[in-house]
């Protein structure tokens, strides 16, 4: 024992120095690799590992559904060392129709409700990628996005995926880091492509500009957004704030109203909205309200709250939208990772990013269709310098005594590169028909058309725009959809007036300056006569 630090060297460490340090790794670690969204692909780390996990497995919208334990093992094992809960939720939440504008895994069995409840266990689940998680994923393997170590160093991880759709706007994000949080609400598709197809030619396009495309959030619960200012101070600033309401409808039956809600505000748990609903009539502390009943089924929400007979529609829904979350609040913050920097954006920002990254991926896609071209032009010149002196390439490699001798006799004769040698031992003598030498020429006259293409957009920035434009109409004629969240261009705060019932009242007034206000209704229950100095006014 006393022996035991004799060779071992002894540093002074400062304490706060050191907790200081440690709370910054652990703060960066938990922004880059978990919390936050990268700006360029709209993913969060658990995400973008779900996604090429899935890719990997070749689980796309044409293969057969894969247990959602299988995919998830492979996340966890090959790429995020975490929990197998938070992955599953993970892939949970991008099966859901309620919680993602555009989701991206088709999920086959329970994978929860808008009432709240959870989904069964992922052994019991299914799961592949949606057609427009393909477009999300399209063109990996052409080299187009830089690959970073998984966690052990055993294999390698795309650091973001080259997706062809502006997901970070498209279906939102949220997340918690330290000291900081980001909250970015769905949009529509449609709308965000018309404002970067604008932006392709507009390239100095303020918010103002791109909100003649892009109204505001689009979630996919629906609901109503009213007022406008929130949407812009998000826009421009990168922090806002917008209201959310129900939407209903009205009907009447038996001569009393019935309020009908048909869509929720974003978020909000049904089963418990009509629990406190129920719980505020019982409790008498909104009035008119007889039963609360859910008929919900799979064509859509409908919630259904029938009025007393002398009940008012209006200060029912007022008195619900003050009480209740039939009214929510969403906080908007633009917050995501570029570059490995956590910064506010605002609109033009989020979207030129989005901008740049797609034309980094075609220049690189190009980049490797171009040397694949040229490898095989390479290759087919070689083959037809064999062709055309096919007697003497024959007697080359009879007098060879081996593989290598004959691939260097080649080389020396006819001035052929090793990759062109070997592909004239490796020919086959079909090749020597007049057919076969007729294709040989046709496809290397093709390969000669397509490398000129694929120069000619790395020269021209024009054409690598007309490319963007080309695929963005694209995913937009595939998978636009319309609106579903209305917005309205004005919201007034609830008075208090608009809570009370516009209804004849009597005034009490007694001798010692007391007053009270009583419906001549319950008045003239009570049978009682004047008897002191009253008035009789209508409460508004």
């Amino acid at each position: 024992m006393e022996n035991l630090f004799e060779n071992q060297d002894i540093i002074d460490v400062n304490i706060e120095d050191s907790v200081k340090t440690s709370y910054l790794d652990y703060s960066m670690s938990v922004i880059i690799g978990r919390a936050l969204p990268d700006a360029k692909d709209g993913l969060k780390p658990v995400h973008r590992r779900i996604l090429y996990a899935m890719h990997e497995l070749n689980v796309t919208s044409k293969a057969a559904y894969k247990k959602s334990a299988r995919i998830v093992g492979d996340v966890i094992g090959k790429y995020h060392p975490h929990g197998d809960t938070s992955v599953y939720d993970a892939l949970v939440r991008m099966a859901q129709s309620f919680s993602m504008r555009a989701p991206l895994v088709d999920g086959q069995g329970n994978f929860g409700s808008v009432d709240g409840d959870n989904a069964a266990a992922m052994r019991y689940t299914e799961a592949r990628m949606t057609r427009i998680a393909e477009e999300v994923l399209r063109d990996l393997d052409k080299d187009t996005v830089n690959f970073v170590p998984n966690y052990d160093d055993t294999m390698k991880e795309p650091s973001v995926l080259p997706t062809r759709v502006p997901t970070l706007l498209l279906n939102g994000s949220e997340g918690i880091a330290v000291g900081m949080a980001t909250k970015i609400p769905p949009h529509n598709l449609g709308e965000l492509l018309d404002a970067i197809l604008y932006l392709i030619d507009n390239p100095d396009a303020v918010a103002s500009d791109l909100m003649e495309f892009i109204q505001g959030p689009d979630f996919p619960t629906g609901g109503t957004i009213f007022g406008r200012r929130g949407i812009i101070d998000a826009y421009n600033t990168g922090r806002g704030r917008v209201k959310i309401r129900a939407k209903h409808h009205i009907e009447t039956r038996a001569k009393k109203e019935i309020i009908v809600i048909d869509e929720l505000p974003y978020q909000v748990n049904k089963a418990r909205l009509i629990e406190q609903i129920a719980e505020l009539a019982r409790d008498k502390q909104i009035e008119g309200i007889s039963e609360v009943r859910d008929e919900s089924d799979r064509e859509g929400i409908r919630v259904v709250i029938e009025l007393k007979r002398d009940a008012m529609a209006e200060i029912v829904l007022n008195n619900l939208y003050k009480s209740t979350p039939m009214e929510t609040t969403f906080g908007i913050i633009l917050l995501a990772v570029h570059n490995k920097e956590p910064k506010i954006f605002t609109l033009p920002e989020i979207l030129n990013i989005f901008l740049s990254h797609r034309k980094t991926v075609i220049i690189r896609r190009t980049i490797f269709d171009l040397e694949k071209a040229k490898a095989r032009a390479h290759i087919l010149e070689g083959l037809k310098i064999a062709v055309d002196n096919i007697d003497e390439v024959v007697k080359i490699i009879r007098a060879s005594s081996n593989d290598a001798e004959a691939k260097q006799n080649l080389e020396n004769r006819f001035d052929l590169s090793p990759i062109q040698s070997q592909a004239i031992l490796d020919m086959r003598l079909g090749r020597l028909t007049g057919l076969q030498r007729d294709k040989l020429e046709a496809e290397y006259q093709e390969l000669m058309i397509l490398i000129a293409e694929l120069e000619s957009i790395l020269r021209s920035e024009d054409k690598l725009n007309e490319i963007i434009r080309e695929e963005l109409n694209e995913i937009k004629e595939k998978f636009s959809n319309p609106r579903r969240t209305e917005i309205e261009d004005s919201y007034d705060e609830i008075d208090i007036e608009d809570l009370i019932p516009n209804e004849p009242m009597v005034v009490t007034i007694t001798h010692n300056g007391y007053v009270k206000r009583v419906p001549i209704k319950a008045y003239e229950k009570q049978k009682k006569r004047w008897k002191r100095k009253s008035c009789s006014y209508n409460s508004r």
